[in-house]
């Protein structure tokens, strides 16, 4: 029988709010700037398209699940990777509990990402697109600046950081959704 000795270990288990937000920070930026650009992609897409409210929020929710799920289980494959390639070369173990990084990416994937669809859930609320990329790009804006609060950034600088590679996504995703809209429907 093969005998198993415990790995040695330089994670630390945080205690307290700041200690916890810095050691999650890069799950919850991570899930949190994809949850809001995806779903606004899928939003500014659908609506360069021309297609309905309702195939935004169809397309959306389903995104929400999906791509929230899948990062939330990539952050975890990824860990567990890295961990064994550490292993493997001898080196202590740095993270104990991937499962807890990749709830925490699918968690702010999914909450952020239902900001863009928020105006589409409203009946008869007029400029749905505007105000869910008004939405999205200040939730950008406000993710950056609070980063600031546990990393050693200034507050606008993360902020118009976001922002800005956020409204990059966004440009694009609406060019696109216009220009196959164009293809499809000349």
């Amino acid at each position: 029988m093969r005998h198993i000795t415990k790995r040695p270990s330089v994670h630390r288990t945080p205690h307290g709010t700041r200690q916890t937000l810095q050691h999650y920070i890069a799950d919850l930026i991570y899930g949190t700037n994809d949850g809001i650009l995806t779903t606004f992609a899928i939003v500014a897409g659908v609506s360069g398209g021309e297609l309905s409210s309702g195939a935004v929020l169809i397309v959306g929710i389903a995104n929400l699940f999906a791509d929230g799920l899948s990062m939330g289980v990539g952050n975890y494959l990824s860990i567990r990777a890295h961990e064994s390639a550490l292993e493997a070369q001898g080196l202590p173990e740095e993270e104990a509990y991937p499962v807890r990084h990749g709830f925490a990416t699918f968690l702010a994937f999914a909450i952020a990402g239902s900001i863009p669809l928020v105006p589409y859930l409203v009946p008869g609320l007029e400029n749905r697109f505007l105000i869910s990329t008004l939405m999205a790009l200040g939730a950008q804006f406000l993710v950056g600046s609070l980063r600031s609060v546990v990393t050693t950034g200034r507050w606008w600088a993360s902020g118009l950081e976001m922002l800005g590679l956020g409204a990059l996504v966004a440009v694009i995703a609406y060019g696109t959704g216009a220009g196959i809209a164009s293809l499809v429907h000349p």
